[in-house]
């Protein structure tokens, strides 16, 4: 989800993150990744843009971060 909402393809997200497309693939399985791993492509995401928001009620989720942060 959040790969696909600042536009980016696996192969995109891999090389921003220095990993292999397989790891990217992997992970949007639900296969289990070193957390080092994890950590690394979160990292990658959030550079991009992508905000992660923790539980509410419904379940974790991402956003875009704002532009303009108040």
């Amino acid at each position: 989800m959040a790969r696909v909402a600042i536009g980016w393809g696996v192969r995109d997200l891999a090389a921003a993150a220095n990993v292999s497309p397989n790891t990217i693939a992997r992970l949007e399985r639900g296969e289990p990744l070193r957390e080092n791993t994890v950590t690394i492509i979160r990292k990658a995401l959030e550079a991009a843009g992508v905000e992660f928001i923790p539980q509410n009620g419904g379940g974790p989720g991402v956003r875009l971060a704002s532009a303009h942060q108040e």
